[in-house]
């Protein structure tokens, strides 16, 4: 008799097999383009906010994680009080006022947690691996936004730190105390983020040269940042972000997909970026780089996206350089007038464009083609969270899950042809 492996077995299968299963999406992509279900001329792109595997109440702010931290070593071992001198956990310790206090408190706490990893488990103690850089490093050539003031300097800031993120691949810890390092270690790193980026902003304002070639103007007056973090961070999933979905907010993950005309997914990939501004052409480069792996040699002709999707660098990229024609809606649904600033341009080309029959066709096919996998994925297969923790994790989860809709549209093609 066959025995149903326990739970726990499947789960460090999954984990130690991560990059392959991650994989299986392209490998069943592949086996949909020789069955000739892949028909990628015309595409849509959208994301649906799925919940992570923790609690909207997880947030922290950085002073909560701290007395927390401290406290949980204290309780577990009165030898540590050497480790954090009189503190009780009752309030904050004055070291963490700075944030070289903070980086030598971090310091300490990580080689503490190692020291106990190696005294309890010996032979289950992963090689050291490469700590993070301590200071945040502002790459000011890479600013997109410099008409949008110090708001559009942190937002390049912020896509920055998460693409560093996405390239370090960090776990998320299964020990909590651990997960309350990490987090707190998260918080540092977004302040360090504002301060880099107000920096940088106040520099470009004060020695910056408008196109005219005029000077911008005094230097603005100078951000001061936090004695502390003042962000909060979940303490379950420190990758996860505080987002809207349909029934509410959730503390999850923004699912992104890519879908053929026969609701094949070409790509799937996820982000923590609650809004879908940022995604237009990562999503089109995924999806051509997805099609190129698998042998397509049809590209996308027409990318069809929701009024969230504007952004016109990415129009640009994605018309100019790639040749794929962007139908996007100016207007969100339910306004009646442009908004303020909205008119003329590219934003009246594009409602002429989806005001035509022709484009009334196509843009209509939006709906059509990407919303039912979703339907499909959240309510009849009663799929609305995700299971694992950390980006790489949920990742694999998502493009797994991806591939098993592709499976049963491979399947359901082949039944149709047998018969």
């Amino acid at each position: 008799m066959m025995e149903t492996p326990d739970h726990a077995t499947i789960a460090r299968f999954v984990e130690r097999h991560e990059a392959a299963l991650a994989g299986l999406f392209s490998q069943v992509l592949g086996l949909c383009a020789q069955a000739g279900q892949v028909r990628p001329e015309v595409v849509a792109i959208d994301g649906t906010k799925m919940a992570g595997n923790a609690s909207r109440e997880s947030n922290r702010d950085f002073s909560e994680i701290a007395r927390e931290i401290i406290a949980e070593a204290i309780a577990t071992d009165a030898a540590k009080d050497e480790l954090y001198g009189d503190e009780r956990g009752d309030e904050l310790p004055e070291e963490l006022r700075t944030r070289e206090g903070r980086a030598e408190f971090f310091r300490r706490v990580r080689e503490q947690q190692a020291a106990d990893r190696e005294q309890d488990e010996p032979e289950l103690l992963p090689d050291p691996a490469d700590e993070p850089d301590d200071q945040f490093r502002f790459d000011v050539q890479r600013i997109v936004a410099r008409g949008q003031g110090r708001e559009g300097w942190t937002r390049e800031g912020r896509r920055q730190l998460e693409q560093r993120h996405w390239e370090q691949g960090q776990p998320i810890p299964r020990n909590r105390e651990e997960r309350l390092l990490l987090a707190a270690e998260r918080l540092e790193e977004q302040r360090d983020m504002k301060l880099a980026a107000n920096r940088a902003y106040e520099d470009y304002r004060t020695n910056g040269r408008a196109k005219d070639g005029r000077r911008l103007g005094k230097r603005p007056n100078p951000w001061a940042a936090p004695d502390i973090p003042d962000d909060v961070v979940s303490v379950s999933d420190p990758d996860s972000q505080r987002m809207k979905a349909n029934l509410g907010y959730v503390q999850g993950y923004n699912a992104q997909a890519v879908v053929d005309e026969g609701q094949i997914v070409i790509a799937a990939e996820i982000t923590n970026n609650p809004t879908d501004f940022s995604n237009l052409d990562p999503m089109i480069t995924t999806a051509l780089m997805e099609l190129e792996r698998v042998g397509v040699t049809e590209r996308p002709q027409i990318a069809l996206a929701d009024a969230g999707y504007w952004n016109e660098q990415h129009f640009d990229e994605a018309i100019a350089n790639k040749h794929i024609q962007v139908l996007i809606p100016p207007n969100r649904g339910g306004r009646s007038e442009p908004r303020p600033g909205w008119t003329g341009g590219r934003y009246s080309l594009m409602r002429a464009v989806l005001a035509s029959e022709h484009g009334k066709q196509l843009y209509r096919k939006r709906i059509q083609m990407i919303e039912p996998v979703f339907a499909h994925t959240k309510h009849n297969r009663l799929i609305t969270r995700f299971h694992r923790r950390g980006r790489i994790a949920v990742r694999t989860e998502w493009r797994l899950l991806m591939a098993t809709h592709n499976l049963t549209k491979l399947h359901r093609h082949q039944l149709a042809i047998g018969n």
